[in-house]
């Protein structure tokens, strides 16, 4: 059975002509044990989204269920109190009492269920101790790192075994090196603790990295889901492509199509691409980054450009190859060492070369 149901969700704010519709019949759902990742641009519906599923916004119409039990319905106007949800949020402020020792922090929800004391003070000490926290219990917020707040908040969602867990930028606060850390603690504890998750984020990497099944939102609708694999290496639109990745984009026309084989003539040079999704209007062709091929010698499916210049990036150097005069063009790509001054042959993968 689903842990959570969505139903085609619609959602708007204001009334009549100037209503603003923010989510536009969206359906999903997120099995025991799954982490779902809302992605998206700013603007795509998906903390509305994760705010409706706890309570916090009210849809105009669809359902929404929590195992088997209806939390929203819009067709007989019924609407769950998020308090009586049982769902545990993490929000991403954290949102954490600055008066209230850690114990404090992680007990508050409890308290508020009227749980005895001596359960209250073994289920906190066993969530601390899950999340490497016990030692800092009497401890006040403004005692510990930005990481150590993120866990406590995330003790405190996770306290009373709520069904699923809902993630609202969790890592967003935390600074590049700590949030790699994070990403990497939040996946094992998921994991460890087989907890159904549904996370809403903008970064591409850390969906990727932390959830099962990705649902990338588009103006309020759902542009394409699955696994982090498929969504990367299959993308069916133009927008997953750019979104799920780090891209070229050339100026190529398309001179002969058999199928999905694509023919086509960039900057004068005739390559092999292939056609991905529907497409509509005029065709856009991209690669990804780490596609590109360089060579110092002619091959097969490139275009030759020369270096403009190469940025060092710790594991590798990031090369920029820009055209000289005539219609401009430039391609980036990684390389294990920096390279010479020079023209290069670029070689793009038939495969990998995308038209939309």
């Amino acid at each position: 059975m689903n842990e959570l149901t969505v139903n085609d969700l619609h959602l708007d704010y204001g009334t009549g002509a100037h209503a603003n519709q923010i989510l536009k019949g969206v359906s999903m759902h997120l099995q025991k044990g799954e982490v779902v990742a809302l992605l998206g641009p700013s603007g795509s519906g998906k903390t509305t989204l994760l705010r409706a599923v706890a309570g916090l916004e009210s849809p105009k119409q669809g359902t929404i269920a929590i195992g088997d039990r209806n939390v929203f319905d819009g067709a007989k106007n019924f609407e769950m109190a998020a308090e009586h949800r049982n769902l545990g949020l993490v929000f991403q402020s954290y949102a954490l009492w600055p008066h209230k020792t850690v114990f404090d922090n992680v007990a508050y929800g409890l308290k508020l269920r009227k749980m005895g004391s001596s359960e209250i003070k073994d289920k906190v000490a066993d969530v601390l101790k899950n999340l490497g926290l016990g030692h800092l219990a009497e401890r006040f917020p403004h005692q510990l790192s930005g990481g150590q707040q993120q866990r406590v908040a995330i003790a405190r969602a996770l306290v009373y075994n709520p069904p699923v867990i809902l993630l609202d930028e969790p890592l967003s606060n935390l600074d590049a090196k700590l949030r790699e850390e994070a990403r990497a603690f939040l996946r094992e504890l998921i994991v460890r603790l087989g907890l159904s998750a549904l996370m809403v984020t903008h970064d591409q990497a850390e969906a990727m990295a932390i959830s099962d099944r990705i649902l990338l939102l588009n103006n309020g609708k759902i542009e394409q889901q699955g696994t982090p694999q498929s969504m990367y290496e299959t993308p069916d639109t133009l927008f997953t492509a750019e979104f799920m990745g780090s891209n070229n984009r050339l100026p190529a026309k398309v001179v002969q199509r058999d199928g999905a084989n694509v023919m086509l003539d960039i900057g004068g040079a005739k390559l092999q691409g292939i056609a991905r999704g529907a497409g509509s209007g005029e065709p856009s062709t991209i690669i990804r980054v780490e596609e590109v091929k360089v060579s110092a010698m002619p091959v097969e499916n490139a275009i030759e450009l020369p270096l403009l210049t190469c940025m060092y990036l710790g594991d590798r150097f990031e090369c920029l190859f820009k055209s000289e005069g005539g219609p401009e063009m430039s391609l980036r790509a990684y390389s294990k060492h920096r390279l010479e001054a020079g023209k290069y042959w670029l070689q793009l993968p038939a495969d990998k070369l995308w038209v939309f």
